[in-house]
């Protein structure tokens, strides 16, 4: 690595470790669940934060945002949420007889969907446009969003009461699909013994937690990790991954081209986390679940036997040859 280049990825570093220092001001445990947020944010992706009430996902997104600093959206979707409620919509100014458009809360560099898949598809289609252009059309014009834009949306299980299915165009969108789970025991009295005596709604900020990114920033830290070398016989150990999901008999539906464009940005991100300019397979391996889980379908036989999607993406991981 060449000096140049060494500089760039510990200034990188050193950010990531400052933004994650603010974010534990607020959010108690999750390291591994910031740590794929923050590669998301560095891949120019996207995150889907599924997990039970009450486990801190609206927290961490708030906490996160107010750390990279820019202007923060947050969405409450609802089965009558509708989509100009979140792309905005043209409104008639009386005062100078035409329509103006008034943006929605779309329009912000990081932005939280809260409980997306409790709003019906159509509201839920309104995003695909902003997801992957940068940009929303209105009345036949385009409005581009802040650069750059992150979507974090959180979500319950799909078994509990009130729950749409994300459709999997929208699915697709999101570079991550990161499980929160309920913290275990030790974390668990931590939290208990940080937050009895917080204020109710505290925000990130009167918590403590303070902006040591801006967009700029966060536009130089995807310059790097776009630059990030990848070694030639990576891509084709990506192939053999994507494959492998479509041949498993497990799997009635495999893993798409867009999902290795996804995984190899994902590892590069990871790559320069790690203080690294060059991607290795172990860096592939560490951001294949939560790039791949929702890319690809579960068998329902599979399903009830208790199987699980991470149980077979990882036997395809441990079955495949990793380039030496």
């Amino acid at each position: 690595m060449e000096e140049a280049e060494r500089t760039q990825v510990e200034e990188q570093v050193a950010l990531a470790r400052g933004v994650s220092g603010e974010v534990a001001r607020a959010v108690v445990g999750m390291e591994e669940e910031l740590a794929h947020c923050l590669m998301a944010v560095a891949a120019g992706g996207h995150v889907l934060l599924e997990g039970p009430p009450g486990v801190a996902k609206t927290l961490l997104v708030r906490s996160l945002a107010a750390a990279l600093g820019g202007t923060y959206g947050r969405i409450q979707f609802t089965p009558d949420l509708m989509p100009a409620d979140v792309t905005g919509t043209s409104v008639f100014r009386s005062g100078e007889g035409s329509f103006r458009f008034q943006p929605g809360p779309v329009f912000a560099h990081v932005l939280l969907c809260d409980e997306i898949n409790r709003a019906p598809a159509k509201t839920q289609a309104a995003l695909l446009e902003s997801m992957q252009e940068g940009s929303v059309t209105v009345d036949g014009v385009r409005h581009d969003l802040p650069v750059p834009h992150t979507v974090f949306a959180t979500m319950n299980p799909l078994e509990h009461e009130g729950t749409y299915p994300l459709p999997e165009a929208q699915l697709d969108r999101f570079l991550f699909k990161v499980l929160v789970a309920y913290p275990d025991e030790v974390v668990e009295a931590r939290l208990l013994e940080t937050v009895h005596d917080r204020p109710s709604y505290a925000s990130p900020r009167e918590l403590g937690v303070e902006a040591v990114c801006d967009p700029a920033r966060v536009g130089e830290l995807r310059a790097v990790v776009r630059a990030v070398e990848v070694r030639e016989d990576l891509p084709a150990y990506v192939v053999r991954l994507l494959r492998a999901t479509r041949e498993d008999p497990s799997l009635l539906l495999g893993a798409s081209p867009r999902a290795g464009v996804m995984l190899l940005a994902a590892a590069k991100a990871c790559a320069v986390f790690g203080g690294r300019a060059f991607v290795t397979p172990d860096d592939i391996k560490r951001v294949a679940l939560p790039a791949l889980r929702h890319r690809v379908l579960l068998d329902p036989a599979e399903e009830i036997e208790g199987g699980t999607t991470d149980d077979v993406l990882t036997r395809i991981l441990d079955t495949q040859e990793v380039p030496r």
